[in-house]
């Protein structure tokens, strides 16, 4: 996941009291958008969740081999339109080995969801343990956190998985495993917001006057910083979670992530390569469900990010109403500069390279204030002397 996102907790300043749920409510149904993904995300939850009802209701498992649904003369084309859709196959076959592909899908979703969702609470655990020890801990001891979590941001998460992955044991559950390497890898974003806001929080008088009391440092922590620190990490778990979804599928589509017959969507994408032309809805089933699936909880997270910032609609607000007057000022000046332009006469200053005659002025000239100069009457009569 990229650091940029690290700007969701706030920086360094403190991100202050969560605010009610009254008020995040308020917030969260102003932006349509979130909402919109909420709903989104929740049908993905439901669908994963119910997957075996799913299935059963359409009769099928995502194991099962049906040959007799594609075509061996073609080699494994699904037969009839659409991939082989029919009323016992909702969205069709899978090419050479005709399993549902309905069934595929929906526990596909349970795999992909359910690692990211582990990975995510283990990246969370681990950061804001390893922040609090770093922020509230000796200088030896943040030193030392610091470092590490330096060299494992330098670290190339992929790479790094796909070592572990090739060396990992047979005895764990593959999915397990990757959550595990995934959490064990993904925490320094979260350890880093939580360094930076409890330094802050530390720092200010109640912490202080707490600390003199007499109070451990984990009740510290728990009763004093904590529910500050809620705001900036629910934000950014939010964030993680897209980000983790794609780094399954894409370690699965490499071929190290979720062994077959396991389905998982990366998986999927990877065995589609071979028949997006002969069988397009293969592939674009499993990749737009993948898409729908980050860019939902993309949406929502940043919504609920904005949501649990008590300084984000004040800043929102402040940010339209710098534009609005920047435009307004844009415009103006653009105005003034446009009727200077036509009311100034052409001469040696303006740059149009030749003087006007001597008396003249312009015809578009304003003609308020000071009362228009007179032109000097001809003398004819010498100019025909």
């Amino acid at each position: 996941m990229s650091e940029a996102l690290l700007t969701a907790g706030g920086g360094g300043a403190p991100a202050g009291p969560a605010p009610g749920a009254r008020t995040f409510w308020r917030r969260l149904r102003a932006r349509r958008s979130a909402l919109l993904a909420a709903g989104v995300v929740l049908l993905l939850v439901l669908v994963a969740v119910l997957a075996p009802l799913l299935t059963a209701l359409e009769g099928q498992d995502p194991t099962t081999y049906h040959p007799s649904l594609v075509d061996s003369a073609t080699g494994g084309v699904p037969i009839g339109s659409f991939g082989g859709v029919s009323g016992g196959h909702w969205l069709g076959v899978e090419p050479q080995t005709g399993r549902d592909l309905f069934a595929r899908l929906v526990y596909g979703a349970r795999v992909s969801l359910g690692i990211a969702f582990f990975a995510t609470t283990l990246q969370v655990i681990l950061g804001v343990v390893l922040g609090l020890a770093a922020a509230l801990g000796n200088k030896l001891v943040d030193q030392l956190i610091s470092r590490v979590t330096d060299i494992t941001v330098a670290l190339p998460m992929n790479i790094l998985a796909l070592a572990l992955l090739a060396v990992a044991p047979d005895f764990l559950p593959r999915a397990v495993l990757l959550a595990l390497i995934m959490g064990l890898i993904g925490w320094t974003g979260t350890s880093r917001i939580v360094r930076a806001q409890a330094k802050s929080l530390a720092a200010l008088d109640h912490v202080a006057a707490a600390r003199l009391s007499g109070w451990s440092t984990w009740r510290i922590a728990r009763r004093e910083l904590l529910p500050s620190l809620a705001a900036p990490v629910i934000g950014y778990t939010v964030l993680l979670f897209p980000g983790n979804i794609i780094t399954e599928a894409g370690l699965s589509f490499l071929g190290v992530g979720i062994i077959p017959p396991t389905p998982s969507w990366g998986q999927m994408i990877t065995d589609a390569n071979t028949w997006y032309q002969a069988a397009p809805t293969y592939l674009l089933l499993p990749a737009g469900l993948l898409f729908v699936t980050v860019l939902s909880l993309t949406v929502f997270g940043e919504g609920v990010r904005t949501a649990l910032d008590p300084r984000a609609e004040s800043r929102l607000a402040t940010g339209t109403r710098k534009l609005r007057g920047r435009l307004r000022g844009e415009r103006a000046k653009s105005a003034a500069q446009a009727r200077t332009g036509a009311g100034s006469p052409a001469g040696p200053g303006t740059g149009a390279g030749s003087a006007a005659p001597t008396g003249a002025w312009s015809a578009a000239e304003p003609r308020t204030g000071a009362q228009a100069p007179v032109p000097a009457p001809r003398d004819d009569e010498g100019d025909a002397r």
